[in-house]
């Protein structure tokens, strides 16, 4: 067989194995969350708060979908005209032209390129956050925040761009094969390396002291029989105004994170419900889940990619001769924008059932549905949300269950429709 042939039958293969790793570890049923209870649960928020949040997301919308169309527009121009290929060019001709520069310092300004046409929309939603008051940075810790964004995505791109183009460089033919298992590779070490290298680079994260609520917390890790390295304190009042925490890594590398704008604002009990959530994706390993669907749909790129390389009216609108030459990396940014249009909602789909599956958890760990359904509310509130949003949107770009679909599954829950 030829290598096209079987890289189409790599790519079945792994699009099989995508969707049996979602069939097996996504939970496809949701918590009864009846529409009663979400609008009494609506009700029972301060009005004046939903509609705060409500105002708030609408000043963020426009900057929102500008964002996303002026990067679209932006990675086609540069993809399917020779405005990228010639970009490419330039940058290495004090190199002579030589490959490795071209990929790597090519790359990256295609990147650039992209970053600095988007700086005034971020600039934009900075200051819709600074207005509501949901953000405490002044512009110089917000500039030093983008030039942190930036140095750690060109470290990711710079590894992406000479790897990917090193393979394509020396393995023409079968190049698909070894990026696509470099891809699922890096996606898997990224999940180690991340909370370890990247997220310090945003914030201080500091063990959370002994005391009553550090002690609960391991307490309740230990019932729930989930292995945790610690509990953290992120400072992300340095950032924001808004409430979180998360889970991240894998084995030696997860721990569970909470803001400190958690603690100050939260009262014990709900900060316990938080805890048990993340607990949640910790017991049924999301971040295992994430990380085997983001291996396998790295890897099913790397092989598309090679397959679209046939194209050749592709080739011909961004001057390339072939998709795995430097000079296609901008056609590459291309592709894959295009590609996250559609990845985005089925990606946010998944997230929601995964979500839904930790709230369940929570509620059964800490048997206390009516401190959840607060703690969830208090959620919306302070992180300025609209706990009832427009269903479309919702659909497209939800990546939890909305605030009065969390509680109303409270409710259900504590009448024992689990």
């Amino acid at each position: 067989m030829t290598s096209r042939q079987w890289a189409a039958i790599t790519l079945v293969v792994l699009v099989i194995a995508t969707a049996a790793v979602a069939l097996l570890r996504v939970p496809w049923v949701a918590p009864p969350a009846p529409r009663a209870d979400q609008l009494a649960a609506l009700e029972s928020l301060p009005a004046d708060a939903v509609a705060k949040g409500r105002e708030f997301r609408g000043a963020l919308r426009p900057a929102m979908y500008l964002s996303m169309a002026v990067g679209l527009v932006v990675a086609l121009l540069l993809g399917l005209t020779p405005a990228g290929s010639w970009i490419v060019e330039q940058v290495g001709r004090p190199f002579n032209g030589h490959w490795l520069a071209r990929a790597l310092l090519g790359g990256l300004a295609i990147v650039f390129v992209g970053e600095v046409v988007a700086l005034p929309l971020a600039a934009w939603r900075h200051t819709i956050l600074k207005r509501y008051g949901l953000s405490t940075q002044d512009w110089g810790a917000w500039t030093v925040d983008v030039l942190k964004g930036y140095a750690v995505g060109a470290v990711i791109g710079a590894i992406v761009l000479v790897g990917f183009f090193t393979v394509t460089h020396f393995a023409q033919r079968w190049w698909w094969a070894w990026g696509a298992a470099g891809a699922a590779v890096l996606t898997i070490l990224l999940t180690f390396v991340f909370p370890v290298l990247v997220e310090p680079v945003f914030n201080k994260f500091t063990p959370m002291p002994e005391g009553e609520q550090r002690t609960r917390l391991m307490a309740m890790a230990a019932r729930d029989g989930v292995p945790v390295r610690d509990v953290l304190i992120a400072d992300a009042s340095r950032r924001t105004r808004a409430v979180n925490a998360y889970v991240s890594g894998l084995g030696p590398t997860r721990r569970i994170v909470v803001y400190d704008t958690l603690l100050e604002q939260a009262p014990p009990a709900e900060v316990e419900a938080v805890v048990a959530h993340e607990l949640g994706h910790a017991k049924d390993n999301d971040v295992l889940t994430g990380t085997l669907l983001g291996a396998l749909g790295a890897a099913a790129a790397v092989c598309a990619l090679y397959l679209l390389g046939s194209w050749t009216g592709l080739l011909r609108l961004a001057r390339v001769d072939s998709i795995a030459e430097p000079r296609a990396v901008a056609l590459l940014l291309a592709v894959a924008a295009v590609a996250g249009l559609f990845a985005g909602p089925a990606q946010a789909f998944v997230s929601r059932r995964i979500e839904a599956r930790a709230d369940r958890h929570a509620l059964r760990l800490t048997g206390d549905p009516a401190r959840f359904e607060a703690m969830q509310g208090r959620l919306s509130l302070v992180n300025l949300g609209d706990p009832d949003p427009n269903p479309v949107e919702q659909f497209l770009f939800g990546s939890h269950p909305t605030a009065v679909e969390r509680m109303a599954a409270a409710r259900a829950f504590a009448r024992g429709e689990r």
